[in-house]
């Protein structure tokens, strides 16, 4: 089995300490993941096993640090403990060295925590059953009764927007994400808010599915991304460049089944990416085939994309590569 922990510690400065998210990664042999359970972002089969657009981030980080994707541990979290389990951890069980749990970078969440960078762009919208009538946020009547999560920006979002519109509503809140679902499925609420893709997974969940309608307006942007510690600079940085790789591997046409043949690539972009030229898994303190393993074994952002939330949302939109007219983006390897 691969191992990185001679490389690392050639090259692991001294000052690092057993807080330090690499070094514990190391020790304890796998990465601890903080997850939401929602559908194609992070869900647990029946089988026992998680997928999701989320999960594939950390396993991007153990594929890069351990050598294998499957080393990962992930740790369900309700949205009022999602931050703690990173700071201030209490529940030891609950500790973890990032959250990829459909967290949306906003200024307030920056100055304590740092995130890695965005691996899906959403925004805040409503579903409504059918048989309301409802059709547009225009047609919400003072007083409609919405179903949300508690302790999210969900929340402010939906305070801003009915103030810009005029009108009164009543917010019924709950903590776990099924719960929310089960109250409005039971007709608790008027409508439900969260954002939108969120609200397309969820409505695979309901008892009738087809009887209800997702309005169009979206009331907020929505960058969500993986979250560590802060004052972690070299873990910062191994969580960001797992992500860049498979987006940058997206860009280069680079996936898990041809990478193999690209290592006879005479682009330069290429071979750096894949570690055949460049010195870049120094730079990280990982060895040089920490990138190439990450693309081999969960595959590149489109990859990633597909298989999570191809059925949602074919149409990638904001989410499609900068080059398609998308908002994805991220630095060379260079």
């Amino acid at each position: 089995m691969w191992c990185n922990v001679g490389f690392a510690e050639k090259f692991i400065p001294s000052t690092f300490n057993v807080t330090n998210a690499l070094k514990s990664t190391m020790e304890n042999g796998f990465v601890k993941c903080g997850v939401s359970g929602l559908p194609a972002f992070s869900s647990l089969s029946s089988s026992g096993n998680w997928s999701g657009i989320d999960v594939d981030v950390c396993r991007a980080v153990a594929a890069a640090v351990l050598g294998d994707a499957n080393k990962v541990k992930f740790i369900p979290l309700k949205r009022v403990e999602s931050f703690a389990s990173l700071n201030n951890c209490q529940d030891k069980k609950k500790c973890v060295d990032i959250l990829s749990r459909h967290s949306t970078w906003t200024l307030s969440r920056d100055s304590f925590l740092n995130f890695a960078g965005i691996n899906f762009i959403d925004g805040n919208g409503f579903i409504v059953r059918k048989k309301s009538g409802i059709k547009s946020t225009k047609d919400f009547k003072n007083g409609i009764s919405i179903c949300g999560n508690v302790g999210t920006q969900t929340e402010l979002n939906t305070k801003f927007f009915f103030n810009s519109i005029g009108k009164t509503y009543k917010l019924l809140q709950y903590e776990k994400a099924w719960e929310v679902v089960a109250a409005y499925d039971a007709g608790r609420c008027d409508t439900y808010v969260t954002d939108r893709t969120g609200l397309m997974a969820q409505r695979t969940k309901m008892s009738k599915p087809d009887e209800h309608l997702i309005l169009p307006e979206i009331i907020s942007k929505e960058p969500l991304g993986p979250v560590v510690r802060e004052f972690d600079p070299y873990w910062e940085n191994i969580v960001r460049w797992s992500l860049n790789t498979m987006i940058v591997a997206e860009e280069l046409g680079v996936t898990s089944l041809n990478i193999d043949e690209m290592k006879n690539s005479e682009n330069p972009k290429i071979k750096r990416l894949i570690g055949i030229e460049g010195r870049h898994g120094e730079d990280l303190y990982l060895d040089q085939e920490w990138s190439y393993r990450i693309i081999k074994q969960v595959g590149n952002y489109g990859e990633s994309y597909e298989r999570n939330l191809g059925y949602l949302l074919p149409e990638r939109g904001p989410n499609n590569l900068w080059k398609n007219g998308g908002f994805i983006f991220v630095g060379d390897f260079r």
